[in-house]
């Protein structure tokens, strides 16, 4: 830990931050902030509540005069994303984040900071432990497993909480207020292979390559979807469409694509091609490459496509099965689907072609569907479904999280805008993200739960280059304190 943090202001968000920093608090194993929590809120002599899953609830009365203005919740995630570099000695399950300013920012020594989400914690409880605040009825609510499931948000029962507006303080740039996120929902197919044997080919003398697609930046399925960057699954399936149309290409072996909600950046397929085919082919493929260049010249300059000798094999898929995965393959929808109605420039709809791995004798496609209107995200996640379904796929998609539709007449919002504007004399950027916050499942949870997200500036966040931006905690502070000032 580092003392040094303790001269930062303002001097109890930085105090209760600098606490945070010694507990141990990985993603579903928040039991040890969960306890610290209530035991904070009952040392502060407040009303604390912890549920069955670890959620914490600390509300603290309206100041005398204050009883009637309108109950705001503040709400932050307990859990951080645990990574850290190679040459880190470090275990998260037990010891404290080491900090260190650097010039303007906070950072941490080879690990990420946790600043995502101990800073929204830390807020909330400076609120709490301000004496001289004049505020109405405040409940601060603290979560568990935001980062790999959301699933504190998810358990949270109705009338845990009672307050009619919430300020999630999950964002990342100051100056940013979010009214609206994503909802999400995964969708996952699943094919049983068939085969037939090389030497039962009209062709008996093949050649065997490794095509590889890579190079691609990837990126965020949701912060990402629209920057027009390239998909591996789908560049390396129109080259292999193309290469059975024209060149009898014949697959063995195909891998692209990871994490369901990130944009494929590579991948590679084994295949075989009639030896009397190869030439052409591997000509194909160099004027491939300089294709995809040229598509991608902006936006994934570092495109390229490889083709290499590989291993003899015995068996490739099944003509008619392979013809059924490529099709579906290539039509299978990514990207962007609908923009908002209400928000300018804003990516309502989306799907993400994730993955497809052959796995044994399966391949397994993994899909990530998103928006802000429910009804649309369930209408791509069957539109997807529908694709896989048509060529005999097992089709399985999970409960997913509800969407948070943005609400531009937002009294909680109009509120912080006024409080912004007096005090920095310029006017917040009104946003909403294609991506998912807990206030999409509260919104579920609390119809008509007025609701922003906001937060200071922080940036690396789930890696060791995390960094907090120091000055924008003390605008954070600031605003709330103005906040509480208007409010009604």
């Amino acid at each position: 830990m580092n003392e040094e943090m303790l001269n930062l202001k303002p001097a109890k968000v930085f105090y209760y931050f600098n606490e945070i920093t010694k507990i141990p608090r990985p993603s579903k194993k928040e039991t040890l902030i969960s306890e610290w929590l209530e035991k904070t809120g009952k040392a502060l002599g407040l009303p604390t509540k912890r549920d069955k899953v670890g959620n914490v609830l600390i509300s603290k009365p309206a100041t005398p005069g204050k009883e009637n203005v309108t109950p705001v919740i503040f709400q932050a995630h307990m859990d951080m994303v645990c990574e850290k570099n190679n040459d880190t000695d470090f275990d998260f399950e037990k010891d404290g984040i080491q900090t260190y300013i650097d010039g303007e920012w906070l950072k941490a020594k080879g690990t990420t900071l946790g600043a995502d989400d101990g800073i929204g914690m830390a807020l909330a409880l400076a609120l709490l432990d301000d004496p001289d605040l004049q505020h109405g009825p405040i409940e601060c609510l603290f979560t568990i497993d935001e980062e790999t499931g959301l699933s504190g948000a998810k358990a949270l029962e109705a009338g845990f909480m009672s307050g009619k507006m919430l300020i999630n303080l999950d964002s990342e740039d100051e100056g940013q207020f979010f009214i609206g996120c994503a909802g999400g929902k995964d969708t996952v197919a699943t094919l049983t292979c068939d085969y037939e044997a090389i030497a039962d080919l009209e062709e008996k003398e093949h050649k065997f390559y490794k095509v590889t697609v890579k190079g691609l930046q990837g990126g965020h399925s949701g912060d990402d979807i629209n920057k027009g960057r390239g998909n591996a699954v789908k560049l390396l399936t129109r080259l292999l469409w193309n290469g059975y149309c024209d060149y009898d290409l014949r697959i063995i072996d195909i891998q692209a694509g990871n994490l369901r909600n990130a944009i494929a950046r590579e991948g590679f397929a084994h295949v075989a091609i009639p030896a009397v085919n190869a030439e052409s082919f591997e000509a194909y493929i160099r004027e491939m490459d300089a294709t995809y260049k040229s598509e991608f010249h902006t936006t994934d300059a570092g495109v390229t496509v490889i083709l290499e000798p590989a291993e003899a094999a015995k068996d490739v898929l099944e003509e008619t099965f392979q013809i059924d995965l490529l099709n579906a393959l290539l039509v299978c929808p990514h990207g962007v689907q609908a923009m908002s109605q209400d928000i300018p420039g804003f990516v309502e709809t989306s799907t993400n072609l994730a993955s497809v791995k052959k796995n044994g004798d399966e391949i397994i496609i993994t899909t990530s569907q998103r928006s802000s209107v429910e009804s649309r995200k369930q209408a791509i996640v069957d539109k997807v479904s529908t694709t896989f379904w048509m060529i005999g796929a097992d089709v399985v998609s999970g409960d997913g999280y509800p969407g948070w539709n943005p609400n531009p007449d937002s009294e909680v919002l109009r509120v912080l805008v006024d409080a912004y504007h007096n005090l920095f004399h310029k006017e917040p950027q009104v946003l909403a993200i294609h991506a998912g916050l807990e206030c999409g499942l509260f919104s579920e949870k609390y119809p008509g739960l007025d609701m922003v997200s906001i937060g200071p500036t922080l940036r690396g966040v789930h890696s060791p280059d995390e960094k907090l931006e120091i000055k924008t905690v003390q605008m954070c502070w600031d605003l709330l304190v103005e906040f509480f000032r208007l409010l009604k």
